[in-house]
């Protein structure tokens, strides 16, 4: 089964300025959101491997999409995460079966890596909703200046009978981060940890 999909909305984030200070170069994070239909809204299905194909399907178009937004390599992508929110008539294990079992190796191979798990929330709600995306070093968990966060949102989604469906990804972390952790020039990306 393919994804029915009603709209995929691309929105690019780039902040220049935090707390009165200059953001050089300025951090960038970008998220492709699509709008599906729900092939099991309004009914209990036992067999979620409908939606884990669309999944697997969205995860590389998303991912594609987001990336070209950014502008960049895929490889060069530092954070990554997903979400969705069903409609009304849905249930969460209708997102949980988009966005876990088959979603993730398609996003890792446009980003030509990805060894830390990617962040992921999923909610029930009507459409306006904001949507959370997580977001978190690629390769490595621990890196504390990437954990973050993306808010999108989209006036019509999603409808009591359909599912919204985000990918986002970043060229950096956060701006002017100063926490600690883990830096960029110590990640190992060999356990999705370090």
């Amino acid at each position: 089964m393919s994804a029915i999909i009603r709209k995929i909305v691309t929105v690019v984030e780039e902040t220049q300025m935090e707390m009165g200070r200059q953001v050089s170069p300025p951090t960038r994070r970008a998220a492709a959101i699509a709008v599906i239909e729900n092939p099991f809204a309004g009914r209990y299905v036992e067999d979620l491997s409908p939606l884990i194909a669309i999944g697997e399907e969205l995860g590389e178009l998303l991912a594609k999409r987001a990336v070209a937004a950014l502008g960049i390599d895929g490889a060069k992508v530092q954070s990554y995460g997903k979400a969705a929110a069903v409609g009304e008539n849905g249930e969460l294990e209708h997102a949980a079966a988009i966005l876990h079992p088959k979603m993730g190796a398609p996003v890792r191979k446009v980003l030509s890596k990805g060894a830390a798990l990617i962040p992921s929330s999923k909610k029930r709600s009507g459409p306006g909703t904001t949507l959370d995306i997580p977001l978190g070093h690629k390769d490595a968990a621990f890196v504390r200046s990437h954990f973050d966060g993306m808010e999108v949102q989209i006036n019509d989604a999603p409808r009591a009978n359909e599912i919204m469906v985000a990918v986002a990804v970043t060229d950096s972390g956060r701006p002017l981060p100063r926490v600690g952790g883990l830096t960029i020039g110590e990640i190992k990306g060999e356990d999705g940890l370090r």
